[in-house]
């Protein structure tokens, strides 16, 4: 044991030429980082990003054929101006008009508008224009800076800062349906920032600002790029969104706890058909009034919003199933690929 004790202090020694007593390892000395450096840092990335997103940003005034009018922001996403906002800004109103961040009056008519989504494709008439390109929403992460650009109270290019605050929120859009993935953020927004972007430090669109709550302060709601990146596609390829439809009139119900442990189900909660259309999807599929559906495309329903939720993914043209209760029996419904 002397030994060992011998043998330790003699590398103790080594290491300490001056045989100071040593308290362990010693910090390293780095030069300080200064609070002006970072916020220097800080400033520059957001100016970066301005200045290659805001040349694209519009302001939007929308007006109906009896002159009400209604007004937000937009930004152009490709050079022959192809432009996104809300759906609630251009929602009935047949005459638009854009200005661009320099001041140019610019006309404008709606290519596609939907509502289930709170997003709208605008036209421009011109070419050769600045735009934004769209980033990859579901690559946000909780407190990544972001930054909201647009025209609040009607002050163009106005520009705020903040973090993602939460994902995988939902809200309601102005046609009842919930509006899945929406990205919370604590960028400052105001009446008329609606259909503006919020982009991330990359300089790229990942959201479309679409809400506030009034009298709160720091809680911004944004439609997801993915979202509009899919709306755009297919406005652009079909003049509106496909989406598969039932044709039913629907209920939420409650079952049995004995048939739910008879049929080995996954919820005691389901959807049953009140009505179903005439010579709809349903009818045509075979679905009938009191049937109770428990699943779609594989995927449990529960409520209303879980069925309006699958069938907006499911793609238009394949083939895909709904499992329904008849009776104390389950039945597997095929639905074709819309025609």
């Amino acid at each position: 044991m002397r030994k060992a004790n011998s043998w330790f202090r003699s590398i103790q020694n080594t290491d300490n030429p001056d045989n100071k007593h040593s308290e362990g390892p010693q910090p390293v000395n780095r030069p300080a980082v200064r609070d002006a450096d970072l916020l220097d840092a800080y400033s520059q990335a957001v100016i970066q990003v301005v200045e290659t997103v805001s040349p694209a940003v519009i302001s939007v005034t929308a007006r109906d054929s009896e002159g009400r009018g209604g007004g937000g922001s937009g930004f152009i996403v490709t050079p022959d101006g192809y432009a996104l906002t809300n759906s609630h800004v251009v929602e009935g109103r047949t005459k638009l008009q854009a200005e661009s961040a320099e001041g140019d009056q610019l006309r404008a008519e709606i290519l596609g508008d939907d509502p289930a989504t709170d997003l709208a494709v605008i036209r421009l008439a011109a070419s050769g224009l600045p735009y934004a390109q769209l980033g990859d929403s579901d690559a946000l992460r909780v407190g990544q800076l972001v930054i909201a650009i647009g025209s609040p109270f009607g002050f163009q290019s106005t520009v705020s800062t903040g973090v993602v605050s939460a994902l995988g929120r939902s809200m309601r859009a102005g046609d009842g349906r919930l509006i899945d993935n929406v990205v919370q953020h604590a960028a400052p927004i105001n009446p008329g920032n609606s259909g503006g972007p919020l982009v991330d430090s990359r300089k790229l669109v990942v959201g479309i600002n679409t809400a506030i709550i009034a009298m709160a302060q720091g809680l911004g709601f944004a439609i997801p790029s993915n979202t509009a990146a899919w709306v755009l596609q297919e406005i652009l390829a079909h003049g509106s969104v496909r989406r598969r439809q039932l044709g039913i009139v629907a209920n939420v119900t409650r079952l049995p706890r004995p048939l739910v442990r008879s049929l080995d189900l996954l919820a005691d909660q389901a959807v049953e058909v009140r009505d179903v259309a005439p010579r709809s999807v349903a009818e045509l599929a075979g679905i009938r009034a009191d049937d109770i559906i428990v699943a779609l495309a594989g995927r449990l329903v529960t409520s209303i919003d879980d069925l309006h939720r699958l069938l907006m993914t499911l793609p238009a043209d394949k083939e895909f199933e709904v499992t329904v209760i008849r009776g104390e029996q389950l039945k597997t419904i095929r639905i074709p690929p819309k025609g």
